[in-house]
């Protein structure tokens, strides 16, 4: 409690901007000392309430980090740091473009919150050339996209994320990134690309009451979790989501014009039988599969020694046992 002093024991006065409230501080230099931080952190609080216990919480938001704290993030998180992969392509007419993208940071998002990990901004730098047809469809060339993911991940690392963690969206990516993580194993890295595809089929989620491809059923529930403002059911019958089956090939024989020859609308489903509880089942799933894959890589200290190992190998192959 601070008492009311006398002009014997009194020497200057601190002004505040709001109430221009008078404090006295005493002449003898330590009492002033601590008199000047009480009296300093007492008008922080009054002034700035919001920012008592800010630092408390680090953001897992790789953007809205200081500089200090993005260090003391990469300490809290152990190095571990989320690339949600999304995509810029159409969603039936119904779901909008960025659709991936938003359900990857949704679920990523969720996630920290259980287990701190950094999680790198937005990310649609991937495989969508069938769809290049489509409005709002962004399509790089595949040397980019590897180049760029390259050059992505070696910066992150430099910045002490060892554990890259590319919790992917996107179907289209599904050849694309394991590919990528396999050319890891060209030229030594410092650190470790994991790639986490979340498996829908799982004991215990709601029956699905249509077939389901792309902006279908379970994608329009999903996105009515993480997005439900940008979600337009009212608009899912203005165009059709059938399979054509204008292509027809043996099993086992692969060509890239097959998506197209199917789902031309790029709409694969039946988006109609889209419903919250569905929705909710699965983003609450893939949630806790990212929140197990997070604590797994933490805890994982295998793949980077073995990783050295290799390279090490890869040296002089002709000195591998046989």
């Amino acid at each position: 409690m601070l008492r009311t002093m006398n002009s014997k024991d009194c020497g200057r006065c601190l002004w505040t901007s709001r109430r221009h409230l008078k404090i006295r501080i005493p002449t003898t230099r330590i009492a002033a000392h601590v008199f000047m931080r009480v009296a300093q952190t007492a008008i922080a609080c009054f002034l700035f309430p919001g920012l008592v216990g800010a630092q408390a919480k680090l953001s897992p938001h790789w953007e809205d980090l200081t500089g200090p704290d993005f260090i003391a993030a990469i300490r809290q998180s152990k190095g571990v740091c989320l690339l949600p992969f999304g995509i810029l392509e159409k969603h039936g007419p119904h779901l909008p473009i960025g659709t991936d993208l938003f359900n990857a940071r949704y679920v990523s998002e969720k996630a920290v919150e259980q287990e701190y990990a950094i999680i790198f901004p937005a990310y649609y730098f991937g495989q969508i050339a069938e769809a290049r047809h489509q409005p709002g469809t962004v399509s790089y060339s595949t040397h980019l996209q590897l180049d760029l993911l390259q050059e992505t991940t070696d910066e992150m690392a430099r910045n002490g994320c060892k554990k890259i963690v590319i919790v992917n969206s996107h179907g289209g990516n599904l050849e694309l990134l394991p590919y990528f993580a396999q050319a890891q194993m060209q030229s030594p890295h410092d650190y470790v690309i994991y790639v986490y595809w979340w498996d829908r089929n799982l004991p215990g989620r709601p029956a699905m009451r249509t077939p389901d491809s792309h902006a279908g059923e379970g994608e329009t529930s999903d996105t009515m979790v993480s997005r439900p403002d940008l979600v337009h059911l009212d608009r899912e019958s203005q165009q059709s989501g059938a399979d054509l089956h204008r292509l027809s090939l043996p099993n086992g024989l692969y060509t890239g014009i097959w998506w197209y020859a199917r789902f031309p609308n790029h709409y694969g489903g039946d988006a109609s039988a889209a419903n919250l509880q569905l929705g909710q089942w699965d983003m609450s799933s893939w949630t806790s599969g990212v929140v197990d894959v997070i604590r797994a890589v933490k805890a994982d200290e295998t793949s980077q020694r073995l990783q050295n190992q290799f390279y090490e190998d890869a040296k002089h192959p002709l000195d591998t046992k046989q």
